[in-house]
């Protein structure tokens, strides 16, 4: 047993606060000020739009093959359109991957919109 005032060993106690502290306050800052550090003359290039923007195409349908050396095949094909299929095995795999292909070339999501009018 311990007797007040001695820690026991091993242990490292440390006293509770006598209450509430209201935290320490920063001093105020202007407001308005110029910018400081080399950065003060540089190009302002987070002001500016993007200039890289996109030529209209974005990704439709995604074929992830994954053949890790001395394992099963496997491959998931999936698209907008809610297709989704995957397949295990070398065979089922090369028959996913001609599934894939065919369904790009069918797909409503990958026709363009000149093929669209003219059909």
């Amino acid at each position: 047993m311990t007797t007040p005032g001695r820690r026991p060993a091993g242990k490292s106690l440390t006293p509770a606060p006598d209450g509430p502290h209201a935290a320490d306050q920063a001093e105020p800052r202007p407001a308005v000020s110029e910018p400081t550090g080399a950065a003060r003359k540089g190009v302002r290039t987070a002001l500016r739009p993007d200039p890289q923007t996109g030529d209209g195409r974005y990704p439709v349908a995604w074929l992830r093959i994954s053949a890790p050396r001395g394992a099963t095949p496997t491959a998931t094909s999936t698209c907008l359109c809610g297709r989704d299929r995957s397949a295990v095995g070398k065979r089922q795999v090369l028959a996913l991957i001609t599934d894939h292909e065919d369904h790009r070339a069918n797909c409503p999501f990958r026709a363009s919109p000149e093929g669209r009018t003219a059909a």
